[in-house]
């Protein structure tokens, strides 16, 4: 009498339960190493976007003293009466006075339209250097380091340097709206506030 042999379902054997098994680990293998490869390219471009700032930066020599620029610079209530980039700017923080640590809401202008930002002052160094810190995102899409410097070129004059230094993964696609679009009225500025600082001084 011989053993009966075990049935298995129709249709299915043991190479058809086992085959997909090394094709699932390939491929689970496959799609692990790309995702690892695709978040290391993604770290390497964020950090290599935050250590390689676009910058802008234009100058103008103004007939007047450094407190004379200063006095206009930083004379912000005043800003809508002359300013045709940063048309307001209002100190948002507590006490709602300009000094290190203050926020700001700053309203720029540009052939584009308004856009509204919310840096942080880091530096007021009264008659040489205001520069400030704006963030959009969480700090590593966009940031903006705003800087005036005043520096006293001798003759009665002084050199207003204007500068931003753009970070963030975002920045190197906006490049050359960067410098289409904002540089121009980073030079517009500086114009208007030497008319400005020359129409107060005639006053």
């Amino acid at each position: 009498m011989t053993a009966a042999l075990p049935t298995m379902p129709a249709g299915t054997s043991p190479a058809a339960d086992q085959a997909p098994v090394p094709a699932r680990r390939r491929r689970r293998r496959v799609l692990l190493g790309a995702g690892a490869a695709l978040v290391a390219l993604l770290g390497g471009y964020t950090a290599w976007s935050n250590t390689h700032p676009v910058r802008l930066t234009t100058s103008i020599e103004i007939e007047a003293s450094s407190d004379e620029v200063w006095q206009v610079l930083t004379d912000l209530p005043a800003y809508p009466q002359w300013n045709p980039f940063m048309t307001s700017i209002e100190v948002t923080s507590q006490g709602h006075r300009l000094e290190e640590g203050a926020t700001l809401r700053n309203v720029m202008h540009d052939r584009t339209g308004d856009s509204v930002f919310t840096p942080e002052v880091l530096t007021l160094e009264p008659g040489r250097e205001l520069r400030w810190l704006g963030r959009m995102g969480p700090g590593w899409i966009a940031d903006g380091e705003h800087r005036f410097v005043i520096e006293e070129i001798g003759g009665g004059r002084v050199r207003l340097t204007q500068s931003e230094a753009f970070t963030g993964v975002a920045v190197p696609f906006a490049k050359g709206k960067l410098r289409t679009d904002t540089l121009p009225q980073f030079r517009a500025m500086n114009e208007a506030l030497a008319r400005r600082v020359e129409a107060v001084g005639r006053e």
